[in-house]
Formats: structure tokens, sequence, C-alpha cells
């Protein structure tokens, strides 16, 4: 869930948010990806688990 909402949150900063400044948007982007890889990390550690 946390990984939809990571790669939902780039596609928003990258093709709606265009008031922003370039900045802000990376950043932006930077957390929706990382949001993203600690999602992929942890549904590997838990199917590893199993």
């Amino acid at each position: 869930m946390v990984g939809i909402f990571g790669l939902m949150w780039v596609g928003i900063v990258v093709y709606a948010d265009q008031g922003s400044s370039l900045w802000m948007r990376a950043v932006q982007i930077v957390f929706g990806l990382l949001l993203t890889g600690w999602a992929v990390h942890k549904a590997i550690r838990m199917t590893g688990k199993a």
C-alpha cells in the first residue's frame, strides 16, 4: 500500500504540480521514490520470513 502511494505521489508531482519550484518538485520525487523503495524492501523481507 505504501509503494502504491509512493508511485502515485511521484505521478502527481510530475504531472499535476506545475506551480512549485523545480527543486521542491525534485525533493518530492525523491520522497516518493524513497517510500516506494522502503515498501519493496519490506515486502522482500516479509516474503523471505514466510
